[in-house]
């Protein structure tokens, strides 16, 4: 009997331990999260921060993985090495993913793609165009700098090699402008996946050893970083065609409220200004906005002195040539393919000739409007005609030119009677009844 007795208290003790475990088992594996980053622009200084801020997170947060996807152009050269080395450093497996299907990550995307613990695309994406280039006068010319060439080469098939990566293809990247679709990369050994969803990935690399962890993704919760508000603005004001165009739309506020004060221009062209400042990280061509500036001082010049419109076409020339070198497309500021860069140059020279056009239009505006002899001075002198009789001490109402004025006297005027205008009082007519002989030269 004591024996049964015992050994229903261990049952029941068994029972309890199990009840507290369980929970916690359960709990541990409802907790398994994986982090997703998504990088859909270009690569600036702005993004090496919000990637910085979301494995500072999933460090934290202890996520089994974070997950990069990447549809990106490319971007700056520093700031993908920066990228580059923040992956190596962090205890956080980091899994690159090109994704979503019919996308690309070009140039710095491809680069970022290698150095990524578990690369993987999504169906109908491609990879590659990393050689550096520069746009001319005349299309687009390759960089054969030996120096950086090799450095860039070194770099990218150093990362391919510490992952088991093909390092043939990663350096053709970058010195035959080599670019692969999805099959063809995890064929060459350039990817390790194909998947047409992060759900999908997630399943896959499910079991994968990656630094000093078994990966437990099959199921686990996928939480999307959400960008900070003011990293989310910064990025905004980061992309290049927008810093660009801040700087340009500031400059012509400058000068637009600085011709015709009052309207607030001048404080708007300040704020851009600045942002589009902030936005290139302060990385400004000199050269560019000096060009500018003469095109403005032109096209002044062109209006105060109006003469054949030299003036006015060169200072048109000007800052389109400095817009052009305004714009963030040499290397290694900038690290995108030649279509990219045009497509940047384009996106900054078109507003440019249109704001400058209209520039040049308001301003013409306002000389006109500065040359023209005042309206209420035209008045003086002219005829009227009463619609509303007229008493001394008290108003009525002219017609003059369609228009309907207030109006006084110092004497009796009938409705329908004829005034001249002597003066104005605000907007008020001062009036007399036309003298006999203008009224009788009228009717003849």
């Amino acid at each position: 009997m004591r024996f049964l007795q015992r050994f229903c208290i261990i049952l029941f003790l068994i029972f309890i331990l199990i009840s507290s475990i369980a929970p916690g088992i359960v709990s541990a594996q409802d907790e398994r999260r994986v982090l997703v980053l998504e990088i859909s622009d270009s690569i600036t200084p702005v993004t090496d921060d919000i990637i910085a801020d979301a494995i500072a997170f999933a460090e934290n947060e202890d996520y089994e993985a974070l997950v990069i996807t990447l549809n990106t152009p490319g971007g700056g050269l520093d700031e993908t090495l920066n990228i580059i080395e923040q992956i190596g450093v962090t205890d956080v497996p980091v899994i690159g993913y090109v994704y979503p299907e019919g996308t690309q990550a070009w140039s710095a995307g491809t680069l970022i793609l290698i150095s990524t613990d578990i690369a993987a695309m999504a169906p109908f994406t491609v990879i590659g165009s990393a050689q550096p280039v520069t746009v001319t006068t005349g299309g687009s010319e390759p960089v054969n700098d030996s120096k950086v060439i090799n450095a860039i080469v070194t770099r990218t098939t150093e990362s391919a090699k510490k992952h088991g990566r093909n390092q043939t293809a990663a350096a053709e990247f970058i010195t035959e402008n080599l670019n692969l679709d999805a099959e063809t990369a995890l064929e060459y050994d350039v990817i390790e996946y194909v998947s047409p969803s992060v759900e999908d990935l997630l399943v896959q690399v499910d079991g994968e050893e990656i630094k000093g962890r078994v990966l437990e993704t099959e199921g686990a919760t996928i939480v999307y970083y959400d960008t900070p508000l003011r990293l989310a603005f910064m990025n905004i004001i980061s992309n290049p065609i927008v810093s660009s165009l801040l700087l340009l739309l500031g400059i012509y506020a400058v000068i637009l409220g600085i011709s015709n004060p009052g309207f607030g221009a001048e404080l708007f062209g300040i704020v851009a200004i600045a942002l589009g400042l902030i936005g290139t990280g302060f990385d400004v061509n000199i050269g560019a906005v000096f060009l500018i500036l003469v095109g403005i001082g032109l096209i002044v010049l062109e209006l105060q002195a109006p003469g054949i419109g030299i003036f006015g076409i060169a200072g048109l020339v000007c800052i389109i040539a400095g817009s052009v070198l305004l714009a963030p497309t040499d290397f290694p500021r900038n690290y995108t393919p030649a279509d990219f860069q045009r497509t940047i140059l384009v996106s900054v020279v078109a507003p440019t000739i249109l704001v400058g056009l209209f520039l040049l239009f308001a301003l013409y505006k306002v000389v006109e409007v500065r040359k023209r002899k005042p309206q209420f001075g035209e008045l003086l002198g002219e005829t009227a005609t009463v619609i509303r009789p007229i008493e001394p001490g008290s108003e009525g109402y002219v017609l003059h030119r369609g228009e309907y004025w207030k109006a006084r006297s110092g004497v009796s005027i009938e409705k329908g009677d004829k005034v001249t205008i002597m003066e104005k009082d605000d907007t008020v007519l001062i009036v007399e009844p036309v003298k006999e002989e203008k009224a009788e030269s009228a009717e003849e």
